[in-house]
């Protein structure tokens, strides 16, 4: 078996030989299903994979991931300046073809190096759905604070067309990329690029603010529900407190600050209200009471923004295993 004889999948696998358990276990993270079964498939298939080969496959991957920098620092073109200096001529353009052959540079990479404001300028009068092609190419934090910068009309058409998108055509991208008259990559290879889903709606929802998260799932509950009901079994919101167990609530009161606790809960629900109360110490309760009593009227904005903080300090809580929230099937616990 020699390396120029094997197929990407192939060296995928005899990479993630080489790199061990343990960092191969990292890398299967931010693979999709179906990539890992691939993938484990071909290392199933693996009997033996020779030294030297598993030497030119490390190196080839080391290569590339050179390349991919360069190129995100500084282009195509100083990748390749950078390369010839290290490795060569002959050496630098035979890693930026397998490059260009075997990866991808992201569509839409001035959106991602765009200060969000200067993005909402320029997208905000684009169709929802070239709004939401394009957010879905952002890290959620990015494509949150867009998101929340647009009209009330277009957040809720935004997100449900991230929602519902799955694959989308090069050639697409290629002209939307045209039409916002930026010069992108060159390297859109011919395979579909996935984007979007309802986890990626899901992860820009849980960076917003409070008021267009609500804004937005009220809408989608009422143009789609079956969308809405799927992307509340995949978030967490203020209201579902009464669906943590004991343990849990106690956990994130200590992580609160007593003022924030009482602003949030000014705007809750008595059912919020009673089992947040009923898990702390009766003098603790007594007194996050009377500041509720003694604050008087509360700016909603101020709610939503204190109750923000609170979940995402258990969003924070269950992302470390401290606390676990309960999202539908599956997640019944065993004693």
């Amino acid at each position: 078996m020699s390396k120029n004889s094997l197929t990407g999948k192939q060296k995928a696998a005899i990479l993630l030989i080489t790199l061990g358990p343990e960092y191969s276990a990292m890398i299967f993270k931010h693979l999709a299903e179906d990539e890992i079964e691939e993938i484990t498939l071909e290392i199933a298939n693996m009997k033996k994979v020779n030294p030297d080969v598993k030497e030119q496959v490390l190196e080839e991957f080391y290569e590339v991931c050179l390349a991919q920098e360069y190129i995100s620092e500084g282009g195509i073109g100083y990748a390749r300046e950078i390369l010839e200096k290290a490795l060569g001529n002959d050496k630098a353009v035979d890693v930026i073809n397998r490059l260009t052959a075997s990866l991808q540079v992201r569509p839409f990479d001035f959106a991602r190096k765009a200060d969000p404001a200067q993005l909402v300028n320029f997208i905000q009068n684009e169709h929802p759905q070239t709004i939401a092609l394009i957010l879905s190419y952002l890290d959620p934090q990015k494509s949150a604070q867009v998101v929340s910068s647009l009209n009330p009309e277009k957040q809720s058409e935004v997100a449900k067309r991230i929602a519902t998108m799955d694959r989308t055509y090069p050639e697409v991208i290629k002209e939307v990329e045209l039409v916002l008259e930026k010069k992108l990559s060159n390297l859109v290879t011919q395979d579909y690029t996935k984007a979007g889903g309802v986890q990626s709606v899901v992860e820009i929802l849980n960076a917003v603010d409070r008021g267009t998260e609500k804004h937005i799932m009220e809408n989608l509950e009422m143009s789609d529900p079956e969308l809405a009901e799927e992307i509340k079994k995949r978030m967490f919101v203020f209201e579902d407190i009464i669906s943590l167990d004991s343990t849990a609530i106690q956990r994130f009161i200590r992580d609160i600050e007593n003022n924030d606790l009482a602003i949030a809960l000014k705007g809750s629900t008595d059912e919020v209200k009673e089992v947040i109360l009923s898990n702390m110490s009766k003098r603790m309760a007594e007194m996050i009471s009377e500041d509720m009593e003694f604050m008087g009227p509360v700016r909603l904005r101020d709610v939503e923004e204190a109750q923000q903080k609170v979940v995402n300090v258990i969003r924070k809580l269950e992302e470390a295993g401290e606390i676990i929230i309960s999202r539908g099937g599956g997640d019944e616990l065993i004693v």
